[in-house]
């Protein structure tokens, strides 16, 4: 057995670089299953937050990564990733066998330059972008789409089970790429279910009990179960703020164009979410699509609930 197989069950040292709305809880997780964890944030006030959880706070991204086996990045976009990484001295600060897990979204093209260029220097590149919101980061049941090498994903499955559940969807840049057509899906559910519930109460019926109706049947999702609720309640404190989900639907259109698809369903939610966030919406949940909707209705002759 190699040396990254035999000490997969040891408490890991690993840096936690970003610890914003995803990042603290995963890295709570990480502390609670037994690692090391150093965490870095560019707001330093986020990473203190979590030494009472038992993590120690670094300065900088590359004091925190200095002498760790892993390092985990959760940041805003690629641009982010990139200066952390390489101008912020991350990679330089790693150990040459050490493993950089990228759980940011980022376009797919940018995840594989990343791999390409860390695996100059002797250290392994996972893109392992996650879907399951706050939620999933707090309980420990992200979905984890992870892109590299098998072996290296293999040597971090008793570190990835303290977050969620991962599976090893191909090589660099892939894991990225699953995490965009998740993204479609989401942002496309949430207009549906946004639509619905105007349709609905248009035709004198309870958003509420309508989604109390549907429940278990074949619209169920966690689109429906989580969002419709916040639309219920209307509630759009930002578990996922808009402007990512527009974000990533701009990464999605790249992609789009890249392979000279027509995706309509997906360029036509890309469209209001950007007028949605262009209207003021970006740090409202992306579940708040629903009041672009309520607004273009009113602005029609229907009435705004």
């Amino acid at each position: 057995m190699n040396a990254r197989g035999s000490d997969r069950k040891r408490p890991r040292r690993i840096a936690f670089l970003g610890t914003g709305l995803m990042g603290a809880p995963m890295a709570r997780r990480l502390l609670a299953a037994g690692h090391q964890v150093t965490v870095w944030n560019r707001d330093v006030t986020k990473a203190q937050a979590l030494v009472t959880d038992g993590a120690v706070v670094a300065e900088t991204a590359a004091v925190a990564a200095k002498g760790c086996d892993i390092a985990f990045t959760m940041l805003s976009d690629g641009k982010a990733v990139e200066a952390v990484l390489f101008d912020g001295g991350v990679a330089e600060a790693l150990a040459e066998d050490a493993i950089v897990v990228d759980c940011s979204s980022i376009s797919p093209p940018v995840a594989r330059d990343h791999a390409a260029r860390l695996m100059v220097l002797g250290i392994a590149h996972v893109d392992a972008p996650v879907s399951g919101g706050v939620v999933g980061a707090q309980s420990g049941t992200l979905a984890i789409m992870a892109g590299g090498d098998a072996a290296a994903i293999d040597g971090l499955v008793e570190v990835f089970v303290a977050l969620g559940r991962v599976t090893h969807v191909g090589p660099p840049g892939a894991g990225q790429m699953c995490k965009l057509a998740n993204q479609q899906i989401v942002a496309i559910t949430i207009g549906a279910v946004a639509e619905a519930m105007l349709l609905v109460e248009a035709g004198g019926a309870s958003r509420e009990k309508f989604r109390d109706a549907i429940r278990g049947g074949f619209a169920e999702s966690r689109i429906l179960e989580l969002h419709g609720a916040r639309m219920v309640k209307r509630d759009f404190t930002p578990g996922g703020p808009s402007k990512l989900q527009l974000k990533d639907l701009n990464a999605v259109k790249e992609m789009i164009d890249l392979f000279s698809l027509d995706l309509p369903l997906t360029e036509q939610i890309r469209i209001e979410f950007s007028a949605f966030v262009a209207g003021g919406g970006g740090d409202m949940d992306h579940s708040a699509l629903l009041l672009h909707l309520e607004a273009m209705n009113a602005a029609s002759g229907g009435e705004e609930k």
